[in-house]
C-alpha cells in the first residue's frame, strides 16, 4: 500500500474527488491500536474561495488555515460542536480547496458505521489534532491499494447540507461509487 503523493492532491478539487473514490483511507495510533482502514467510496468537493459552500469563501481564518497551504494535508473541523469532519486540501497550488470525505466501505478493524462524514472520523478516531497532518506519512494516510478495486461507476450529484450557497449548493461535485451500500446519500445523476 502506497500513501498518494503530495502531486495527486495538487489538482482542483472537482478533478481529485472522484478519483479519491476506491483509495483507502488509512489510520494508524500508538498504544498497541490494531490498524483501521476503510476504502473511500463518497467524496465532495469543495472548489475554492469563489465557492460559495467552501469555508474558505469566508476568507482566509484560524479555522480554514490549512485550506490556505499546500495540498495533500488534513484540513479537519467541528460542525454543530460534535461532529468532526476531514478534508483532503487540495491545489492546484494554495489554492485554499479541499475534498471532504464522507464515507468509506469498512476494511480492516472498522467496526462502527462510517456513513457520513462525523461517523467515518468517530470511527477511525479522527479529530481536530489531526488538523494540518501530512496525509502522506504517519497515522493519518490516503493510499494506492495493493489489490485495486473491482471496476466501478461514479455517480456525481448535488452536496450535502450547504443549502445557504444558492446555486453552488446543487452542482454536482458529491461523488460516490454507484449502487455501494456505505454511501451517505445515494446520488442521482451518472
Amino acid at each position: 500500500m502506497k500513501p498518494l503523493p503530495h502531486s495527486f492532491y495538487d489538482r482542483p478539487a472537482e478533478d481529485v474527488a472522484p478519483e479519491l473514490l476506491g483509495k483507502l483511507l488509512v489510520r494508524r495510533e500508538g498504544g498497541g491500536k490494531p490498524r483501521r482502514m476503510g476504502r473511500i467510496v463518497e467524496a465532495e468537493a469543495y472548489l475554492g474561495p469563489h465557492d460559495l459552500a467552501a469555508h474558505s469563501s469566508k476568507g482566509r481564518t484560524a479555522r480554514t488555515e490549512v485550506m490556505f497551504g499546500p495540498p495533500g494535508y488534513a484540513y479537519v473541523y467541528l460542525i454543530y460542536g460534535m461532529h468532526h469532519c476531514l478534508n483532503a486540501v487540495t491545489g492546484p497550488g494554495n489554492h485554499a480547496s479541499a475534498v471532504l470525505l464522507r464515507a468509506l466501505e469498512p476494511v480492516e478493524n472498522v467496526e462502527a458505521s462510517t456513513s457520513g462524514p462525523g461517523r467515518l472520523c468517530r470511527a477511525l478516531n479522527i479529530d481536530r489534532t489531526l488538523n494540518g497532518h501530512d496525509l502522506t506519512r504517519g497515522g493519518l494516510i490516503i493510499a494506492e491499494p495493493d489489490d485495486p478495486a473491482p471496476a466501478f461507476d461514479v455517480v456525481a450529484g448535488p452536496r450535502v447540507g450547504v443549502d445557504y450557497a444558492g446555486d453552488w449548493a446543487a452542482r454536482p461535485y458529491r461523488f460516490s461509487i454507484a449502487g455501494n451500500r456505505y454511501v451517505s446519500r445515494p446520488s442521482g445523476r451518472a
